[in-house]
């Protein structure tokens, strides 16, 4: 029965999972059709080039092109998942407190996170251009969506406004979880605000923060709509490794983009691992609360764990 009822989900992942992953793994070993050199006559075929699509992605002008895409698209994940965090924990905290109108401030934060991204991505366009509203409020005529330390700003601004909020909802929902007794005990043993917070909140509410912080960070490594309408397609400053497989793609090389497309996957892959493995994201259910862990105390330690 189990199995009967998991059969629809894992038939649908391996529709749009694991059958295009396997794909474009196979497009990878395969170069561009076109003037064959054995017979000097024009192949419709893709030749079988094994690994060395994977080979020139590290080398020559793609190999450049390729070292900025990764930096580009590490750059954005670090400094937008970092700002989205500390934004988004300030939310919730915002959030979860107890005041008149507390429902619309919830609203008005959750807003960014329903815009569409592509929506987002025109009306942030609108804000820095160059006769905009950012340069009407600085007072300055910068060319934000252009290339430069500019460009990468505005990414950034853009990016954080969208996705903090959805840091801050899954926040949101870890503290509502924590019983008040543990503030009150908190505050008999003359623990302040911030210490109740380093020494209660934190530590309670870690599971839904790094959950959080896993699903933008594999969000943010494969950024592609904001820069691509916001700034635009091939700039050095913003290309990311989503964009550039795209590029590929559309100028029909569907084996580097493919191989591209291949790099990122494992890429992520790594760091959903390492945030499993290394900072102990639950993301399976499978903490120290689960049933399975508990059955394995003794008796003594489930009774003095359940007072």
């Amino acid at each position: 029965m189990a199995a009967l009822l998991v059969s629809p989900t894992m038939l649908v992942l391996t529709l749009v999972v694991l059958f295009p992953t396997m794909v474009a793994l196979k497009d990878s070993l395969f170069g561009e059709a076109g003037l064959d050199p054995e017979t000097g006559f024009v192949s419709e075929t893709e030749p079988f080039v094994g690994l060395d699509n994977y080979t020139a992605v590290f080398s020559g002008e793609a190999g450049d092109r390729f070292w900025n895409a990764f930096y580009n698209t590490t750059f954005f994940t670090v400094t937008t998942v970092v700002l989205e965090t500390l934004i988004g924990v300030a939310m919730a905290l915002i959030m979860h407190k107890a005041f008149k109108g507390r429902s619309l401030v919830r609203a008005g934060i959750l807003v960014p996170w329903a815009v569409p991204t592509a929506i987002s991505g025109l009306l942030w366009r609108w804000i820095f251009n160059s006769d905009g509203v950012a340069n009407a409020v600085l007072g300055e005529q910068i060319l934000w969506t252009t290339e430069g330390v500019q460009a990468q700003l505005a990414v950034i601004i853009a990016e954080v406004w969208k996705t903090a909020p959805f840091i801050g909802l899954l926040v949101l929902a870890g503290l509502q979880v924590i019983p008040k007794e543990v503030y009150e005990a908190a505050r008999i043993d003359g623990a302040g605000a911030l210490r109740q917070f380093w020494n209660v909140t934190l530590p309670l509410v870690k599971p839904a923060l790094l959950v959080a912080v896993l699903f933008r960070t594999l969000d943010a490594l494969r950024m592609f709509d904001l820069p691509y309408i916001l700034i635009g397609a091939q700039k050095h400053s913003v290309e990311t490794l989503s964009m550039l497989a795209q590029d590929e793609a559309s100028n029909v090389r569907f084996g580097p983009a493919a191989a591209y497309a291949v790099i990122l996957f494992v890429y992520v892959f790594l760091i959903a691992l390492a945030f499993v493995r290394l900072l102990g994201a639950d993301v399976v259910g499978d903490g120290d609360g689960s049933p399975r862990r508990r059955k394995a105390l003794p008796a003594r330690r489930r009774t003095e764990v359940t007072a």
